[in-house]
């Protein structure tokens, strides 16, 4: 035998729940301020979750990538192939790549000019990504131009590009950057059409084995910085995905708290609810007292009542909640069923369980005071 069969076996529940019935729109009306209680802080609490998911999943390549800089103390120019040596050698499974940079201004056959940045690398797999194809792992001859700026000039694959008096043919339109240094308008070329710099602007590591950015970083920091000194400058984005996931914990508070106020809200409806039921049933209840109902009894009836309407506009609220979760994790994540995570799905039972404990707290007072009415007295009304 179920729990729910013992519970309907006590004269009490049964009681309650016909009572419930006896009034129809003021019971779904405080059902409904539960339901949208519910909804309020399992949905906040859920689209946080989705909003941490998808900050989480774009700085995701990003925490794993460090980048090397000239820095305030350095002695050349930029980064030499000495410096480059000697980062292979201190991430020898991670996959390094150096870049050089430069600034010129493209014309399409209009006459139209667009600035853009110029950046000479090997390895632009690395780096891009292209609308068609995988970018080239050794680029030594093409060229390869984002999106933006083939579309402004009227730029397509197989159209040349000019740049220091050579020409390059476009090789493949950029979709996205994922290195660091990545730019919206953007022209890539091989390294030996930056020929006349002799130091990179820049080196980005892709870190592969199992060390983590922080402690590359601070090798690079121990190697090339001695004292106060800063001939390199070493970045990593692992402080920025800790603090956006500890910005997200502390929203993720205060969405709870807001959606929390629906619920209170909702709380003292019903013991708005219960206070006048109880005074529309004085009489019945003086009726129930002087045939030898006990008040514990008495007490359970209001309650069960009160842990209906919190019961059962819990599972609503929660059955809803999961509904805007599959949307929201859908249009923020493109994979809805990340909501049936417990990370996410936990907000569904503090929701649930919120509802429950409120409800009981606010039929505590009708019920005390349903069952300490003198029997004479509520027969009286």
């Amino acid at each position: 035998m179920s729990i729910a069969d013992l519970l309907w076996r006590v004269p009490s529940v049964q009681m309650a729940w016909r009572n419930l019935g006896r009034n129809h729109v003021r019971t779904a009306l405080a059902t409904l301020g539960i339901v949208i209680g519910v909804v309020a802080i399992a949905s906040l609490g859920i689209a946080g979750v989705a909003l941490q998911q998808q900050a989480t999943s774009d700085l995701g390549g990003l925490s794993a990538e460090v980048t090397v800089t000239p820095g305030e103390d350095a002695e050349e120019e930029g980064i030499t192939d000495d410096q480059v040596g000697d980062i292979r050698s201190l991430a020898p499974a991670s996959t390094v790549v150096p870049q050089k940079s430069n600034l010129t201004t493209l014309t399409a056959r209009n006459g139209d000019e667009r600035r853009v940045r110029v950046t000479g690398v090997t390895n632009a797999n690395a780096l891009y990504n292209l609308t068609t194809g995988p970018a080239p792992e050794r680029l030594q001859a093409g060229a390869l131009v984002s999106n933006a700026t083939a579309r402004t000039l009227g730029l397509e694959p197989g159209d040349p590009v000019e740049y220091d008096g050579r020409l390059y043919r476009i090789e493949g339109l950029i979709a996205s950057t994922e290195g660091l240094g990545g730019g919206r308008n953007e022209l890539v070329l091989p390294p030996s059409a930056l020929s006349t710099q002799e130091y990179y602007d820049s080196v980005t590591i892709f870190i592969a084995d199992d060390r983590t950015a922080r402690g590359l970083t601070n090798d690079l920091e121990t190697r090339f910085n001695e004292g106060d000194e800063e001939v390199v400058s070493v970045r990593n984005f692992a402080d920025v995905e800790e603090q956006v996931g500890s910005f997200f914990r502390t929203l993720n508070l205060a969405l709870l708290g807001i959606g929390s106020i629906s619920l209170v809200v909702a709380s003292v409806a019903i013991l708005n609810v219960m206070l006048m039921s109880t005074i529309e049933r004085r009489g019945e209840i003086g009726v129930l007292r002087a045939v030898g109902i006990r008040r514990g009894e008495i007490l359970r009836m209001i309650l069960a009542e009160a842990l209906f309407l919190g019961v059962v506009g819990g599972v609503v609220g929660a059955a809803v909640s999961v509904g805007v979760g599959l949307l929201l994790f859908y249009f923020l994540t493109d994979n809805a069923l990340l909501v049936l995570e417990w990370r996410s799905f936990q907000y569904v039972f503090y929701g649930f369980g919120f509802a429950v404990f409120a409800s009981g707290i606010s039929g505590l007072y009708p019920a005390w005071k349903a069952a300490t009415d003198r029997p004479v007295e509520a027969l009286r009304g």
